[in-house]
């Protein structure tokens, strides 16, 4: 049986800070995320993966390095944020002023993914964690890593709206006998 995902969430940015949608613009930590960073050092505890794979965005990368990882890890494109498209830079309330009631979860992303797209990443991901010998870590953004959540255990991408995932937590997603679960959440 394959090994344990850890579920590692980028630290603060002034967007994840503000609720603005952060899918494909490069914003840095703020000093409070490089904390929130150096924090996951401890609760890691120099913890051994099989693999460590980080999204290219630099938020996630450098979560990854002052967590201790940033040597043994590689660049997975397929662990970048949802491409918000039009919606880039916006929070959720400002998109409801001129469409009411939209959800990144059931609304449109125009010029941006699907929902459905971003779940086809996160696929590709379990798939390529489901080869390595032992736990892997994953340093990623929040709508991803839920949308990978719910793909773990069988439910449809927009499940991933149920597990609500804080800036620089730590999460893993394992096994109860042959059983796929949530095994940690949210922790920080």
């Amino acid at each position: 049986m394959p090994g344990e995902l850890w579920l590692i969430r980028h630290g603060e940015t002034e967007w994840s800070r503000s609720g603005a949608h952060t899918g494909r613009t490069d914003i840095p930590l703020t000093e409070a995320g490089r904390r929130q960073a150096q924090a996951i050092r401890l609760l890691l505890n120099g913890r051994r993966f099989a693999a460590v794979w980080t999204s290219p965005l630099e938020r996630a990368r450098l979560t990854c390095e002052l967590a201790g990882y940033g040597p043994a890890s590689e660049i997975d494109a397929n662990l970048r944020e949802w491409d918000y498209g039009d919606y880039e830079g916006r929070t959720t309330a400002q998109i409801r002023e001129q469409t009411p009631g939209w959800s990144i979860w059931t609304g449109p992303v125009p010029h941006g993914e699907s929902i459905e797209q971003v779940a086809a990443r996160a696929r590709a991901v379990l798939e390529r964690a489901g080869h390595a010998d032992g736990d892997v870590a994953l340093f990623a953004h929040g709508h991803i890593l839920r949308i990978l959540t719910a793909c773990w255990l069988g439910l449809a991408p927009r499940a991933g709206k149920l597990f609500a995932l804080g800036t620089a937590s730590v999460s893993t997603l394992g096994y109860e006998h042959d059983t796929r679960v949530i095994a940690r959440w949210n922790l920080t």
